[in-house]
């Protein structure tokens, strides 16, 4: 095992300590010895099935190359609606190099993908998978049948999977409210996933098997963080079992609102790809937004360093990049990213922009910082940024989640909205829980990542634009000029892209 392993390792442990520094009852009575002495060898179990057995490997290699065809036919309709220049395929090249549209090429998978995934859920594929894993999580480390339920539902969907229990959540002791609460911001919807794959699938082939494995692995870190912060001192409602999902009344959906009856799985596809269609344009609406926020604070803070003086030279450092990027940096890391001072502030500041950003932009940011020719992230990193990015552990999903929550059971509201912040931070502790899990297995085997395509025709969409950045804490302080899509940031925050952001789970 080497250095960086073992800080991997011991990190594991650290990001339990921080939890319980944080405790709500740091009693050694009421510790969760079982959750999470069970939580963390359920993890690195898992982690050791998905990096060290070659068996399981080639299967996600296999399963990745699977998943190409659902690209391929998502890219199929969209270059059909939009023309094969805006969204070529690789049997119908653009006769015009666009670029790489985010509109044109990353939004469609969503709606594709919301309406693969209502239909497999139809047809009961989804409800079995959820049934396997909702065991597992419930015999192993011993939680209420009804949170090992919602948790397993997490891998697929988001805010969502709360209404498989809404029968028992009013009743729900504030422990289980807050570990259902952070397994939403720990995990990531799997129609989002398919954007996070279309930026790094040229320098990470295999991003999908492993973004589907961090999901899994999260539902058992969010319980563990969960379960130290908000320990269990009530007896829940359904500690003796899972409860079945409800089926015996169909709720019915609303098309153009009008109320309509799911009847067969054609009808529940073209539902949830309207449901894609309200994803996609939220997406869009927060990009635009928060972007837009983000962008006139970094102007103010440009414009405050052009000021002679002390103040100029203090905010030629401070920017918001920055900010996020030191506090951060601890966790970065814990996760034994690198020992390397560069390549650790910059996974830093990558991973630290999900903050107020969410994953889209650090996701596009790493996918371009791993392809770039001159010092690219090493491939440790780009597997460990990749899955702490993974989850939805930033400040644009708390209104989604603690309102649909709170629309879900109004009676809770006062314990919702102040377990909301705790969930949120259950869910950034448990996103790095996972990535220290990577780092524990990976061994620089080229097999973790895939087979790359050669570096001559390695693309990464261009980076979000950036507004100018400060100076680097460890360089003079002086203005900088923004980073260009050709040469994305590396270590500097300077240079590193302005934050945005990336809307909430579903």
């Amino acid at each position: 095992m080497s250095v960086l392993n073992l800080i991997s390792l011991l990190g594991i442990f650290g990001l339990c300590a921080i939890a319980w520094l944080f405790s709500e009852n740091r009693s050694l009575k009421v510790f969760p010895w079982r959750i999470v002495l069970s939580g963390l060898l359920l993890q690195l179990l898992l982690g050791a099935l998905v990096f060290w057995f070659p068996v399981t490997q080639w299967a996600l290699q296999v399963f990745s190359s699977l998943l190409d065809g659902v690209f391929l036919a998502a890219d199929t309709g969209a270059s059909f609606v939009f023309g094969k220049n805006l969204v070529p395929l690789p049997t119908k090249p653009a006769d015009i190099n666009m670029g790489y549209v985010f509109a044109f090429r990353a939004l469609p998978t969503v709606i594709f993908f919301s309406g693969l995934m209502a239909l497999l859920q139809n047809l009961g594929v989804i409800q079995a998978v959820t049934g396997v894993f909702a065991k597992a999580f419930y015999k192993t480390m011993g939680l209420s049948g009804a949170e090992a339920l919602s948790g397993a539902a997490n891998i697929f969907v988001g805010i969502e999977a709360a209404i498989v229990v809404k029968p028992y959540l009013a009743k729900m002791t504030r422990s289980e409210l807050c570990a259902i609460l952070a397994c939403c911001f720990g995990t990531a919807a799997s129609s989002t996933l398919a954007i996070y794959v279309s930026f790094l699938r040229p320098v990470f082939p295999n991003i999908l098997g492993h973004l589907v494995s961090a999901s899994i692995i999260a539902i058992p870190a969010c319980f563990v963080l969960s379960k130290i912060l908000v320990p269990e001192t009530e007896i829940p409602l359904t500690m003796g079992g899972i409860p079945e999902e409800d089926t015996t009344e169909r709720r019915p959906e609303k098309v153009a609102g009008e109320p309509i009856e799911r009847m067969n799985p054609l009808d529940a596809a073209i539902v949830g790809a309207l449901d894609g269609v309200k994803m996609a344009v939220a997406i869009a609406a927060v990009l635009i937004l928060i972007l837009g926020l983000v962008s006139l604070m970094n102007q103010i803070f440009a414009g405050l360093a052009g000021i002679p003086g002390a103040v100029g030279d203090i905010f030629n450092v401070v920017t918001l990049a920055n900010i996020t990027g030191v506090l951060f940096l601890p966790l970065t890391f814990l996760t034994g990213v690198s020992l390397e001072w560069n390549e650790l502030w910059e996974s830093s500041v990558i991973i630290g922009r999900r903050l107020l950003e969410t994953a889209i932009p650090p996701y596009q940011a790493l996918g371009a910082a791993a392809a770039r020719p001159d010092n690219p992230l090493s491939d440790r990193a780009v597997l460990i940024i990749s899955y702490a990015l993974s989850g939805f552990a930033h400040l644009a999903s708390v209104g989604i989640f603690v309102g649909g929550t709170i629309a879900l059971i109004p009676s809770r509201r006062k314990d919702i909205s102040a377990l909301g912040w705790k969930a949120l931070f259950v869910g950034t502790l448990a996103t790095m829980m996972i990535a220290c899990v990577a780092g524990v297995y990976d061994t620089g085997a080229p097999s973790i990542l895939g087979k790359k395509a050669p570096p001559q025709v390695v693309t990464s969409p261009s980076p979000i634009p950036a507004v100018p950045a400060a100076a680097s804490p460890t360089v003079s302080p002086s203005p900088t000029p923004s980073p260009s899509a050709s040469n994305p940031p590396r270590a500097n925050p300077s240079k590193a892209p302005a934050p945005s952001a990336e809307p909430a789970k579903p």
